[in-house]
């Protein structure tokens, strides 16, 4: 399913225009992404969990040059999904 396809059937199941649609999906992720700015939990029932870690500065080696460089720390966003989700999907 693309984004056009979902956007149409989220139309459809609410009873929403294609743009209405569009504007409810955008608002949703907008609200996701400012969120995760701030470091907050999101959790989404019968969904999952959007989390941010945070990852430790670290060292690598290069195996072709052997040089070791250092990797900075960064934030990442990690997503679990709920065990309801989970078995359905496995149901298939």
């Amino acid at each position: 399913m693309n984004n056009k396809e979902f956007l149409s059937e989220l139309g459809r199941r609410l009873n929403y225009n294609m743009k209405e649609a569009k504007t409810l999906s955008d608002s949703l992720i907008q609200e996701i992404c400012l969120q995760l700015e701030d470091e907050n939990t999101i959790a989404i029932s019968g969904f999952g969990t959007f989390e941010v870690k945070k990852k430790l500065e670290r060292v690598v080696v290069n195996p072709a040059t052997k040089q070791r460089m250092l990797v900075p720390p960064k934030m990442s966003v990690s997503f679990k999904v709920a065990p309801v989700l989970k078995d359905k999907a496995n149901e298939k």
